[in-house]
């Protein structure tokens, strides 16, 4: 039998939640770090919890491309009554062969629902919230990305359109070759919250 998504992810919290408690132990951290300055400089035992989970994560990931067993978990988001159902690559998982696909079949979708949900809203970039994006600009955006992904708060939506590698398109050092531009719908101007 082999372990589904759900249960690996059930496998990694358990192991978070042992690790923080200080119930795994790992002895070789001061080899692990390799830097015997830094380890005397900050506390290897909390160190040592970091390696331990890391290397948990590690052997996840390798069930994971073993078995053929998807990062992929389904997010439902509502704004205004309206809900939308998609995927996204779980935080701690990696994506496996077809993975990416999944993302990618589900952009219009995402697409359809954030245009039911922003009509008379202007729209930012979440790094320029004083200029509006242009309708042309914002359309030029969702042929550009590879994927979408959806959040929003009580008076806004926040929509991310995505391209690369899944386990990285997050971190700024990826770009230009993954990445995900961040839009902002509002009424009026957005907030001030980070996404």
């Amino acid at each position: 039998m082999t372990y589904t998504t759900e249960e690996l992810i059930q496998f990694l919290e358990a192991e978070l939640k042992a690790t923080s408690k200080g119930k795994r132990i790992i002895f070789s951290t001061s080899e692990k770090l390799d830097n015997p300055v830094i380890s005397k400089a900050i506390d290897m035992e909390k160190v040592g919890r970091v390696f331990v989970y890391r290397d948990f994560r590690r052997q996840i990931h390798q069930y994971q491309q073993n078995n053929q067993v998807s990062g992929i978990v389904w997010r439902e988001v509502t704004f205004q009554d309206k809900s939308i159902r998609f995927p996204e690559l779980y935080n701690q998982l990696i994506e496996i062969e077809g993975d990416k696909q999944i993302l990618i079949d589900a952009k219009e979708s995402v697409l359809d629902f954030w245009r039911e949900v922003t009509k008379e809203m202007k729209f930012y970039l979440s790094g320029d919230r004083l200029n509006p994006l242009p309708p042309k600009s914002l359309e030029s955006l969702y042929r550009e990305a590879e994927w979408a992904e959806i959040d929003a708060g009580t008076e806004e939506v926040y929509l991310g359109l995505c391209w690369g590698n899944p386990r990285e398109y997050i971190y700024k050092w990826a770009k230009p070759d993954s990445g995900c531009h961040r839009i902002i719908a509002a009424k009026d101007k957005p907030s001030s919250i980070n996404i």
